[in-house]
C-alpha cells in the first residue's frame, strides 16, 4: 500500500473520530441540560434540548455514510475494520442517548409545580450518575483505554440499583396518594430513560473492549434492575 493511500485512509479514520467526538460532545451537553431542566422545571431549557436533538441525528447519518464509503474505497481488514465498525455502533448509541435526553427534557413540561421537589432529588442524582458514565466511556474511547471502559461496564449495576430504589419510592407515593399518579408516572419514565442511557454507555464500553482486544465481552452484564418483578404486595411488605 502506497504512502499516499495510507495517508488518505488515516485521514478517513480521523474524520470519523472527529464526527464521533462532535456527537459525544452534543450528547453530553444535551443530557446535562435535560437534567438541569428537569431539576429546575425549566421548560425553556427543555425546549432547547428538544430542538437541538436533530443535530445528533444528522451527524449520525453523515458518519454512517462516511464509514460506508471508507469501507468501499479502502477495503480495511482486522483492526482497521474494527475501528470503522465500532465508530458506527457508538454513533448509534449516541443517537439513542440524544433521543433519551430529549424524552427526559419533555418531562419538564409534564411535571406539576405541586409535586414535592424531594421526589425529583433521586431522579436528578440518577441523571448525574448516567452523565458521569457517559463522560467516562467517551474518555475511554478517546484514549482507547480498555480498563476505563471496563470500569464503566462494571459500574452500570450502581445505576440499576438506584433505579430500583426510585421505582419503589415512586410507586409507594402513588399508592398512598392517587393525585400523585400522573406526575410520578412521568418521573418513572424519566428514571427509565436514565437507566437506558446507562445501558447505552455499557454498549459503548463493550465496543471499546472489542476494538482493543478483538474479542467480545464473555462475562454477563452486571444488571441489577429488578423492577420487572416488583409487585404491589412486595411494596406493602416493606
Amino acid at each position: 500500500m502506497s504512502d499516499h493511500i495510507v495517508k488518505a485512509y488515516d485521514e478517513d479514520l480521523a474524520n470519523l473520530k472527529t464526527m464521533l467526538a462532535q456527537m459525544g460532545g452534543l450528547a453530553e451537553d444535551h443530557l446535562a441540560k435535560a437534567i438541569e431542566a428537569l431539576a429546575r422545571r425549566d421548560t425553556k431549557l427543555a425546549d432547547y434540548v428538544i430542538a437541538q436533538d436533530e443535530k445528533i441525528d444528522a451527524l449520525e447519518l453523515q458518519l454512517e455514510e462516511r464509514a460506508i464509503l471508507t469501507i468501499a474505497k479502502r477495503q480495511p481488514m482486522a483492526r482497521d475494520l474494527r475501528e470503522i465498525m465500532v465508530a458506527i455502533r457508538i454513533a448509534s448509541d449516541l443517537e439513542r442517548i440524544g433521543d433519551l435526553a430529549k424524552n427526559i427534557a419533555k418531562r419538564s413540561h409534564a411535571i406539576s409545580e405541586a409535586l414535592p421537589r424531594k421526589l425529583a432529588t433521586g431522579l436528578t442524582r440518577m441523571g448525574r450518575l448516567s452523565l458521569e458514565q457517559l463522560k467516562d466511556v467517551l474518555d475511554a474511547y478517546t484514549t482507547t483505554d480498555d480498563a476505563k471502559a471496563l470500569e464503566v461496564w462494571r459500574n452500570d449495576g450502581e445505576l440499576d440499583a438506584l433505579y430500583n430504589s426510585i421505582f419503589r419510592e415512586l410507586l409507594t407515593y402513588m399508592m398512598e396518594d392517587p393525585r400523585m399518579i400522573g406526575p410520578c408516572t412521568h418521573l418513572l419514565f424519566g428514571a427509565k430513560n436514565f437507566e437506558r442511557i446507562g445501558d447505552h454507555a455499557t454498549n459503548i464500553a463493550e465496543n471499546i473492549h472489542y476494538l482493543v482486544s478483538g474479542q467480545t465481552m464473555r462475562e454477563e452484564r452486571p444488571k441489577k434492575d429488578t423492577t420487572s418483578t416488583t409487585t404491589f404486595d412486595s411494596l406493602n411488605e416493606r
